[in-house]
């Protein structure tokens, strides 16, 4: 074991059931293991996750996203959908800090494993239930993935060109990787209250909440003043020039202008520093009232330079711009490398892989990447031993009847 393994982790000690599938509430999951938490994959026999058969598929014969987004989780097997799986699961609770769970509402219920049920075996069980609404309200029983989740928030909608069709927001998960965020949180406040009082408590979470939550002003807007935001492409409500420029080398720059002093600094670098002291262009709302026009400024200045030309101008003149990004250009980028952002591993039952590094860098007790996702049930003699002491029989004859 080297240096780096041996530094304690923040949630080392911290016991998790996995019982969800995909990625919402499972990216929690593989935070918390990121940060030490012992984080225990519960797959249906036979089967597992889909996730492992979701995307491209690995020399392992599980997909790569499985192999990335289950790191650090243990797997073992259970039908909880069988009374004698359900009484495992209960003992197995008995022994946990925490359950992560994305069924619909009352699914856990009709299995007798609901969250009331639980408590009485375990008061201290925090419970993370992410579903495509919550567990409240006139949809709760609806089903939903994250594409939906972007529907019901307002992203896809602005997601777009004017008069185009509405676009996927960079991922098809983004929602889930915020639910496992927004549920990553949730689940260390409530452990910090059974900290202080022993008792858990329940964190409720619709897969379209955390992206609601992260519209800006769509909401005060809309209430102040009945205020619906339209699809603007790649421009940002009100501010000016503050979008996507084509070059003459055909490559695509971000140019962030979020405010007057920052369109000075773009005029010096397109050489026109008169246009940041011109009054149709010099406040904000004067250039949001000639949106068209100043765009078409710096378009047609960028459109007479290389990529590489622009961002030297804008850097020269301390100008925000940056180059939109494809994964080979991140891969061969120096800020990602001295970073650590991509973390190569040469030893895995998937061969050598590149998966995205741990975040956030905390500066003494840092997380890692032990190992990539498990195969299917290849924890199951650990955990059944030592969580519950079952011995080799009894492991033997419980997958002999595929409960586990």
């Amino acid at each position: 074991m080297t240096g780096a393994e041996r530094r304690p982790r923040p949630l080392d000690g911290i016991r998790v059931l996995d019982i969800a599938t995909f990625i919402a509430a499972p990216f929690c999951g593989a935070i918390m293991a990121e940060f030490g938490a012992d984080v225990v994959k519960v797959e249906q026999p036979g089967m597992g996750d889909p996730l492992r058969g979701w995307g491209t598929e690995s020399e392992c014969g599980d997909s790569l996203v499985w192999l990335s987004e289950a790191r650090n989780k243990k797997s073992i097997t259970l039908d909880l959908r069988t009374p004698e799986g359900v009484a495992l699961f209960r003992r197995l609770v008995e022994k946990a800090d925490v359950v992560l769970e994305n069924f619909r509402p009352g699914t856990l219920e009709r299995w007798g494993i609901g969250y009331e049920a639980l408590r009485q075996i375990n008061p201290g069980l925090v419970m993370l239930r992410v579903s495509a609404y919550g567990q409240t309200g006139p949809y709760r029983e609806k089903p939903g993935y994250a594409r939906i989740a972007h529907a019901f928030s307002g992203l896809a909608y602005l997601a777009r060109e004017p008069d185009r069709t509405p676009v996927i927001p960079g991922s098809t998960s983004l929602a889930d990787y915020t639910s496992g965020l927004y549920g990553a949180i949730g689940v260390l406040m409530a452990l910090r209250v059974k900290d202080r009082t022993g008792a858990g408590q329940v964190i409720d979470l619709g897969l379209y909440e955390p992206i609601f939550r992260m519209m800006d002003e769509l909401v005060p807007s809309f209430g102040k003043s009945g205020f619906v935001r339209e699809p603007m492409g790649a421009d940002t409500v009100n501010i000016v020039p503050h979008s996507h420029y084509l070059t003459r080398d055909g490559r695509w720059v971000a140019i962030a202008c979020s405010s007057d002093k920052m369109f000075e600094r773009l005029c010096v670098a397109m050489s026109k520093p008169e246009l940041g002291r011109d009054p149709r262009y010099a406040t904000m709302r004067q250039r949001d009232l000639r949106r068209s026009e100043v765009n078409g400024i710096v378009s047609a200045w960028t459109g007479g330079l290389t990529a590489a030309e622009v961002l030297e101008r804008c850097e020269t003149a301390e100008m925000a711009c940056g180059l939109l990004y494809n994964i080979k250009d991140i891969f061969d980028d120096p800020q990602y490398a001295a970073r650590g952002n991509i973390q190569r591993m040469d030893q895995t039952r998937a061969g050598a892989f590149a998966a995205p590094a741990v975040v956030p860098k905390l500066s003494d007790t840092p997380g890692r990447l032990d190992h990539l996702g498990p195969e299917l049930g290849s924890h199951n003699a650990e955990i059944y031993r030592e969580w519950l002491g079952l011995g080799d029989e009894e492991i033997a004859r419980l997958k002999a009847l595929k409960v586990i």
